[in-house]
């Protein structure tokens, strides 16, 4: 059984970003990126389900820049047996990457693909479910736990109310939480083995995908800085407070 991983390059999540001086996004200048944590958390999932003989083989997927190759990279020494870059300078939206995935899907054939709920620099939450809606296979968000199990895969998914368990016929597209795993340190005699594994890199054109953007982004701003607290000696003053200097009652 194959199992797909797409991954992200995002800045490193220590790393406090800069909005750039005419707003029109964010600095990355010298900024160390990383692998998207959540995506991070898919990769050790599937090498997992490797290591308990549930996966035969483990392929990890990166849509951007050249860089992304280093992403690759610390995917496959985490475990991953080959990676694939669809290589564009472009600005890619989670729309566009769903489709270049599920072009690859439908060329690799994997039978579970599992990606992090939602990249940390964007935050939208959207290309999983795309992905799924494209495929026609059905999905799992918000991942808690796994358990593959005759053909199909059980989900434990984290929801308002506490947790929930779906059933899943495989082919299917899961997409993981916080509290699935915790991916395991990378030591120096994987990254070297790493630097063997097979990469492929392709273009967008090649797969007959149009990624230009389809929203525009007018402006990027910093968030308005927070006035210091102040404590109150009782709940009239509370009262006056809220309603005459915040103006919120």
């Amino acid at each position: 059984m194959k199992v797909l991983v797409p991954v992200k390059r995002v800045a490193d999540s220590n790393v406090k970003v800069r909005v750039k001086s005419d707003g029109t996004g964010v600095d990355l200048a010298n900024v160390k990126m990383a692998v998207n944590p959540f995506d991070e958390i898919a990769v050790e999932e599937a090498v997992r389900l490797r290591e308990a003989g549930s996966a035969a083989e483990v392929i990890t997927v990166s849509c951007g820049t050249s860089h992304c190759q280093e992403t690759l990279r610390t995917t496959m020494a985490i475990g991953a047996d080959r990676g694939i870059l669809v290589e564009t300078d472009a600005d890619l939206q989670p729309l566009a990457v769903a489709k270049l995935l599920k072009v690859l899907a439908d060329r690799e054939q994997p039978q579970l693909i599992i990606l992090g709920k939602q990249a940390i620099d964007d935050d939208c939450n959207q290309t999983g479910q795309m992905l799924a809606a494209l495929l026609g296979w059905p999905q799992a968000t918000f991942a808690s736990k796994i358990v593959l199990e005759a053909g199909r895969a059980v989900v434990t998914r984290e929801v308002d109310g506490g947790l929930e368990t779906l059933s899943l016929a495989l082919p299917a597209v899961v997409t993981t939480d916080l509290r699935l795993n915790e991916p395991r340190y990378v030591t120096l005699p994987s990254i070297m083995k790493a630097k063997k594994k097979p990469l492929e890199t392709i273009k967008p054109l090649d797969m007959g995908i149009d990624v230009a953007p389809r929203l525009k982004t007018l402006k990027v701003t910093e968030p308005p800085k927070r006035s210091a607290g102040v404590l109150v000696p009782d709940v009239a003053t509370l009262i006056e407070k809220l309603k005459n200097e915040a103006k919120v009652i």
